[in-house]
């Protein structure tokens, strides 16, 4: 921890998680606005790219310096570059201090985030999350793109809807452009919201088709960080020491384990005595 090594690694660590902190923070959030994170995975890629390529100096004087005023030893970038393999030393007579920080760890640490970002967005999923955007309730206040929900079905989702059922598709989606001005629709959110209205006004049995649109694409896990946390405490709950768990019962433990908040308030003494009166008992409680 005080060689001039691991400064420079910490240092280099935390100006990339900096740059990449708001697109991380968006991520969490409980429900995405995915076309603003879209823009934020483009500006995060910049950012990256920019600090590549224009910050190296300013990223080697910010260590020196740092690594001066605690007295850690700096070492000379002309020199030649010594490793060290288990307890032998191994000296590159055409590498140099500088090269082995710079290419080395400096060029290979960004390189290897710019490449995880790619492989996560790519041209392919940031086309489909913003297809996706079209029936987020706060997009469809503005504007109904029935041009794009009709093309995220044709294009990625083909095999959950049948051919004369993507022909019905935008005719139903034309219909649905009209509950827009229903007075109850202008307090929906987050696409959860719409999925949930859907449901309890019984639109989602006038609208089959839409609705199973929303169901898919709250199945994203970039859509709603819910859905992605039931999938984590799935893992959870049904360990190897539990795994004949039945279906039931798993989807019961799951309900309360992801509601804990809910379920903290609930009295002791009240559930004894209700799971006492569901039948009568050998022994009392």
């Amino acid at each position: 921890m005080t060689s001039f090594e691991f400064v420079f690694i910490m240092h280099l660590m935390e100006i990339i998680l900096d740059k990449s902190n708001e697109l991380c923070q968006a991520l969490q959030q409980q429900s995405q606005d995915i076309l603003n994170a879209m823009h934020l995975v483009s500006s995060t890629k910049s950012l990256i790219q920019k600090f590549r390529d224009d910050e190296w100096e300013k990223l080697v004087t910010r260590t020196k310096s740092f690594c001066e005023t605690v007295n850690i030893l700096v070492p000379d970038f002309n020199a030649q570059y010594i490793a060290r393999i288990g307890r032998a030393r191994h000296q590159h007579d055409k590498f140099t201090m500088e090269h082995h920080y710079k290419v080395d760890i400096f060029y290979v640490v960004i390189d290897t985030q710019l490449q995880e970002l790619d492989n996560r967005f790519n041209d392919h999923t940031v086309e489909l999350l913003s297809l996706s955007t079209a029936l987020d309730p706060r997009h469809l206040r503005t504007s109904f793109r029935i041009d794009d929900i009709c093309k995220l079905v044709e294009k990625f989702y083909p095999k959950d809807f049948q051919e004369y059922e993507m022909m019905k598709m935008r005719t139903q989606l034309e219909h649905f452009g009209y509950i827009r001005q229903l007075p109850e629709f202008q307090n929906l959110i987050i696409l959860s919201d719409l999925c949930q209205w859907l449901v309890k006004t019984r639109k989602s049995e006038v609208y089959p088709l839409v609705f199973r649109v929303v169901t898919i694409i709250l199945t994203l896990p970039v859509s709603t960080a819910t859905t992605e946390r039931y999938f984590s405490a799935m893992n959870i709950i049904k360990t190897m020491m539990r795994n004949k768990m039945e279906d039931d019962f798993l989807s019961n433990y799951l309900l309360v384990y992801i509601e804990k908040r809910i379920a903290n308030k609930f009295d002791i003494d009240s559930l004894i005595k209700d799971f006492q009166d569901m039948k009568e008992r050998r022994s009392q409680f």
